[in-house]
Parts: structure tokens; sequence; C-alpha cells
């Protein structure tokens, strides 16, 4: 958690580090979070997960499974069916079997949902460069370039 203790024995200066860098990661990363979540609420009366549904499809025109989904999104399949149930009974996804087996389904924005998702990706845009703002270009390149490398070092594991 995030309250672990830094001067505990037998960890190095490293280690510290570490710690510190895990932490002021995860307080960035929610404090960031937060903001989104109640932005999208104010401008949009919509949730973080509905955009992050939302945004997984509009990376895909053609539709994605239902399994897809949640596998690129890290949550269950109960998780996304709730949201795309909501989106489809507004118009915004559309659900189809596929190739006729009662257990897949495919789901793909519809053209009301691709305009809904473009003006929340606009302003979603607007206010990461906002919060994020006072970290310059190569900073951002360096720090993504960091975290990718980071990320690709754990891929695979279970």
């Amino acid at each position: 958690m995030v309250s672990t203790p830094l001067s505990s024995p037998g960890i190095s200066g490293e280690s510290k580090e570490r710690l510190r860098l895990w932490i002021r990661l995860l307080r960035a990363s929610r404090t960031i979070e937060a903001e989104l979540r109640e932005r999208l609420r104010q401008e949009f009366d919509t949730t973080l997960p509905r955009f992050d549904v939302m945004a997984a499809l509009y990376r895909a025109p053609e539709g994605m499974l239902m399994s897809g989904l949640s596998r690129f999104l890290l949550v269950s399949n109960g998780n996304v069916t709730g949201i795309v149930d909501r989106l489809v009974s507004e118009g915004l996804v559309t659900r189809a079997r596929r190739n006729g087996d009662r257990r897949t389904s495919m789901v793909r924005l519809t053209e009301a949902g691709t305009e809904q998702f473009r003006a929340m990706a606009v302003a979603h845009e607007r206010w990461i460069g906002e919060l994020l703002g006072h970290v310059g270009g190569e900073e951002t390149k360096q720090l993504s370039g960091m975290l990718k490398g980071f990320r690709s070092n754990w891929e695979g594991r279970e």
C-alpha cells in the first residue's frame, strides 16, 4: 500500500527511492484519474469506465468481441457487459452475435456513439494537456519511454 514505512530496517537507499517512486506514481495517477472522473461527470454526464469502453471501441471500428474488450480493458466480462448494455440501450453501441454463435458477441460504436466519443476525446485530450502541462516535451518523451520499457519488462507475467 502507499503507507509503507520508508525507514524499515534492511531496506537500501535504492529500494527506498523505488518505494518513493511507486508512491508518487500512484498518487499522480489517482489524482489525475479523480479529476478526469469529475470532469467527465460534469461535462458529459458520463463515467470513466464508459469513456474507456467507448475509447476501446473507437480504436476498433470493425468492432470487438466482448471477451476481447474486457481483456483489453483489464476488467471482468461482467463489468463490461453492464456498461455495454447501457450503451446499447442509448443507441451508442451495437451488439451482434458472431457467426451465429450465441456465446460470442461483437460490439461496435454506432455513428451516434462515434460522434459522442469524439467530443469526449477532444475534451479529454485538453484536460490531460492542462493536468500535465508542467511536464515539458522532452520530459514527456523520456518518461513515456521509461514507462513503456517498464511495461514491456512485465508483460506476459501472471
